[in-house]
């Protein structure tokens, strides 16, 4: 059976810094991040890979509530957008067995996409 891919985005904002850094970033700034999750999976037999619903719930328990408007270098070390990309994998694998996929945007101009194992 053909498998489908389902995004779905979130908005946080939070201030960081990153250590053994030398430019602008070293010092204390915010973001307002954009987050999409990616979930992969085959159709049920109830029409759905994944209830939209469920996602968003365990994605708002597990990251949303630890990292919206905290000071990130408190829960990530250097929370660089890689960091914090693979921080959020991390918290949500065991959670989201059909994830596929992690994007986290600091602008709209750049992100950060992680697949993990």
């Amino acid at each position: 059976m053909p498998e489908l891919t389902l995004h779905v985005k979130f908005d946080f904002a939070a201030s960081h810094f990153l250590t053994d850094y030398n430019g602008k970033c070293e010092h204390l700034h915010g973001h307002n991040y954009k987050l999409v999750i990616t979930v992969k999976g085959e159709k049920k037999n109830d029409g759905l890979v994944q209830d939209y619903t469920e996602i968003k719930k365990i994605v708002r328990e597990h990251i949303i509530e630890k990292l919206d408007h905290k000071h990130l270098n408190n829960v990530v070390d250097n929370p660089s957008s890689e960091h914090l990309a693979i921080f959020i994998w991390e918290e949500l694998k065991t959670h989201l067995p059909l994830l596929k996929k992690v994007a986290l945007y600091e602008t709209e101009q750049q992100f950060c996409e992680y697949e993990g194992e």
